[in-house]
């Protein structure tokens, strides 16, 4: 990458010099590769961090976020359900044959 800079900096600047290029298309050429290089540097660190949060069992807040809505509307739809109804106590074998003994 730094290569690349420089020979292409070599050649824009034999062509200033010989009147190929001005000074002013060397510098929007310049203003055009700092941009470009500085968005895939970002792009590069982006991958990285996510890729590293991952591995580490993070995720990110708006996963967060969806989450603690989607926990919050369960909720919300548990509560307003009608109470269950109190089952009425099973009666065991024994207790009929107790019964049925006296």
């Amino acid at each position: 990458m730094t290569n690349d800079l420089f020979s292409s900096l070599r050649t824009y600047l034999n062509k200033v010099s010989e009147g190929e290029r001005t000074p002013a298309e060397l510098a929007n050429a310049l203003n055009t590769w700092v941009k470009q290089s500085g968005d895939v540097l970002k792009t590069k660190i982006d991958e990285e961090v996510h890729n590293t949060v991952s591995r580490m069992g993070f995720i990110k807040r708006e996963e967060f976020d969806e989450l603690k809505a989607e926990l919050e509307a369960l909720k919300k739809v548990s509560t307003k359900k009608a109470p269950a109804k109190k089952s009425t106590p099973v009666k065991t074998k024994a207790a009929i044959q107790k019964k049925g003994n006296r």
